[in-house]
This record gives structure tokens, sequence and C-alpha cells, in this order.
């Protein structure tokens, strides 16, 4: 039985830590080359020698290195699906909502009463690449651990403040005709998962890119939740996508979205949205930057672009670190626009009084 107590902030580390990750390595046949397992610190070490992980486990020998690599990042995939549902106790929803028996399908998470709360609504969105749903970056969790590559801190933090949480998965656009043993196999020479789809890969509807797959989620799902403030992190090209999104359903994001916590954002402002001004000036209102600088945490940084939204340091310079560095500084953003915008709606709107309902009555 797995708790449910979110009030430890690193409670979910000992959680994961009593999920068997041996048990997908010792199923995948790769016992003695992948001779690793998480410790209760959320990191990737050896079983023998307690090191991080060596890329080079053969010598001589890149190509398997590589495929070897590839292997760990599948499994590191199932894992963090793993602790989506039985850590966050999050549920996988498979979209497109239509589909066939036979048809291949993506998926993303939710929590619980993610689409019927009234409360505030948080989509994760992350950047383009192998990662797929849960992970932020997943050399940063074979590097850094757990705790700084995926996503799963954000959850934690956003559920805490009884908030709902979708966690998008961009990546997952295609399938592969070929069983995932076949394609896994570093010993038999078949062909190993890349990032870039083969010719026969099989594009999945409706996700066949990080834009469509967002843009589907939002037309079935985020647009149509009961949440009335719904706030978005995205990070690296998450920020395309989520502009790109913000363009092509412009009027929909601008009413329901209340802000938008970049981290090393992609997206060019002037160049996606068109010289759209009004699009422009949401950006500028709504949304913040956090970027990867050598500043302090929170120090103001200059953009080129004046169209852009104010942007400040996250307090690293590492790239893959940023969003565990500035996830504090984040929550605290959100939460202060969350409170701008429902003490202005409060401010302006109407109350009842003796003698407005008694104007009222007289107008019948």
């Amino acid at each position: 039985m797995m708790m449910t107590d979110f009030a430890g902030e690193h409670t979910w580390l000992q959680i994961q830590h009593q999920l068997s990750w041996r048990k997908l390595i010792e199923s995948s046949g790769y016992q003695e080359e992948l001779k690793y397992d998480f410790n209760i610190k959320g990191e990737l070490r050896h079983l023998d020698t307690n090191e991080s992980f060596v890329f080079n486990y053969y010598k001589n020998a890149h190509e398997q290195n590589h495929k070897r690599y590839q292997v760990l990042g599948h499994l590191i995939t199932q894992y963090v699906y793993e602790l989506l549902e039985r850590v966050c106790m999050l549920q996988k929803v498979y979209i497109p909502t239509d589909a066939t028996e036979d048809e291949p399908r993506s998926f993303f998470f939710m929590s619980k009463n993610a689409l019927t709360s009234s409360s505030s609504l948080i989509v994760l969105l992350q950047d383009h690449g192998v990662s797929r749903a849960g992970q932020w970056g997943q050399r940063t969790i074979v590097s850094e651990g757990l705790e700084h590559g995926t996503q799963i801190p954000f959850i934690k933090m956003a559920l805490r403040n009884h908030r709902g949480v979708i966690v998008l998965n961009p990546n997952d656009n295609f399938v592969d005709p070929k069983t995932e043993k076949e394609r896994l196999s570093f010993s038999t020479g078949e062909e190993s998962p890349t990032s870039t789809p083969s010719v026969w890969w099989i594009p999945k509807r409706g996700s066949s890119s990080p834009e469509e797959h967002t843009t589907y989620v939002w037309d079935h799902f985020i647009s149509k939740s009961a949440a009335k403030n719904v706030a978005f992190i995205a990070h690296g090209y998450g920020g395309l996508v989520f502009v790109d999104l913000l363009v092509q359903r412009k009027w929909e994001v601008m009413n329901k979205v209340y802000c938008v916590a970049f981290i090393d954002s992609m997206h060019n402002t002037q160049h996606q949205t068109r010289r759209d001004p009004q699009i422009q000036e949401w950006i500028q209102k709504y949304c913040r930057g956090w970027v990867s600088t050598s500043k302090p945490l929170g120090k103001a940084v200059g953009s080129l672009m004046k169209v852009n939204c104010p942007t400040v340091s996250a307090g690293t310079e590492k790239y893959g670190l940023a969003p565990s560095c500035c996830l504090r500084a984040i929550f605290k953003y959100l939460k202060s626009m969350l409170k701008a915008k429902t003490t202005t709606a409060f401010r302006y709107s109407p109350v009842a009084t003796r003698s407005s309902m008694s104007k009222k009555r007289g107008n019948k």
C-alpha cells in the first residue's frame, strides 16, 4: 500500500526506493550491463561501487555503449511512469479518445479531480527530445537524480497546494511496428530506439508532434475542465509549444490561463505571434521566464526582444538543473498571480445591496 501523505517534501524519494527498479532491469535481461539502482536520495548508483553511471562500459565500442545508454533511458521512462501512478497517484489517460482497438495511442497523466474541481489547474509541458511524461530531462536523471530530473517535485508541490495537475507527454509521437524487445536489443544488432523517427514508424493520431499533442489535450480536456484558473510551466521547446497553442486558440487560452512560467524557453514572441499586439501584450503581462545564467536566483536578466515577458535568473548555469533550482520561485510566482487575479475579480464583481436589489425589482 502506497503512502499518500504529501506533507514531507522528500517522502516520495523514500517511497520510490521501495519500488523495484531492479525488477525492470532484470526483466530487460541486462542485469550485468546495467548493474545500477536508485538510492534513498533518488540518485542512480552502481550496486557494487556506488559510483554514478559510467557510459563507457565496453572498451572501444561507442555504438554498443550508446545502445546500452538507450536501454537505460527506456527503463527510466517506464520507471517514471510507475512513479507518477504509484507515488503521485496520477491517472493515465489514453488519446485519442475515439481510437480504435488496434490504433496506436499516446497518453498523458492527470490528478484525480483535475477536470472536475474548480480549483486552479497546473499543466506541465516539457522540452523536446527522448524524455517522456514526468521528466524534465533524462540525462539529468542519470547524472543528478530523480529529484532534479523528474517533474515529481513540481507535481507534489501542486498537490500540496490543493491544485489539479496535468502532465503532458508531448514527445510520444510515433510507434515502431517492431516489438520493444527487438528495438532495445543491443546484443543482436537490432535497430535501437532513437530520438529521430525511422521511416517505418507510425505517427500517433492527435500526437504526431508536441504541438499537436498539446492542442489535442487542450481541446478535449483542459478547455473543458471546471478549473477557471489554469497555469502552464513550460521548459525549453515546451515554451515554443505553448505560444503555438496561444496563437492557435487565442481567446480560449487568454481567458482560461492566468499565468505561464517559462524555463529556458525556446519561444520567439515576435516571430510566433505574427506581431499580434493583443497576444504580445498578454505574454508581457501574464508570463515570466527563468533562464540559466550565472546571476543569483530571481535576478533580472535583460532580453533582446522588447515584446518578450519579464525574465529572471534560474539560479544556475546548468540547463538541466534549471527547473529544480527555480521550483520554489515559480510556485511563489503562480501564487502571487492567482491572488492578483482573484483580488481583481472580487474588486469588480457587483455587490448586492438593499438599494441595488430594490432598483432591480423596480426595473422589472
